[in-house]
């Protein structure tokens, strides 16, 4: 089950689970658009693969008790600010290589 995060890890911006603007790696480590386009350069400090949108969990249940009321989003953040100098050298080398080549 995808783990639905309320915030962003670096800049602790609300991401509910509508958001459109949330981002999640294989590991769905989630950050903001912001940070994910501005600070990160599309590598996840954490694992250094890259992002994608985070699907939205359907708020009714159209089908077979598959929403949000029934497995609900997560209510603890995970805030782990980035360093910016350190994910710099970090994402140096891997933000010229596509995510799925990493």
């Amino acid at each position: 089950m995808l783990e639905l995060r309320p915030t962003c890890e670096h800049c602790d911006k609300a991401l509910p689970p509508a958001a459109p603007d949330a981002r999640i790696c294989s590991y769905e480590c989630t950050f903001c658009a912001d940070c994910v386009d501005g600070l990160l350069q599309n590598v996840c400090p954490n694992c250094g693969g890259g992002f994608v949108p985070r699907p939205v969990r359907p708020v009714r249940n159209w089908k077979g008790d598959n929403y949000l009321g029934k497995d609900p989003a997560r209510t603890e953040a995970k805030y782990r600010p980035v360093d910016p100098a350190a994910h710099a050298a970090f994402a140096a080398a891997l933000a010229r290589i596509a995510p799925a080549d990493r």
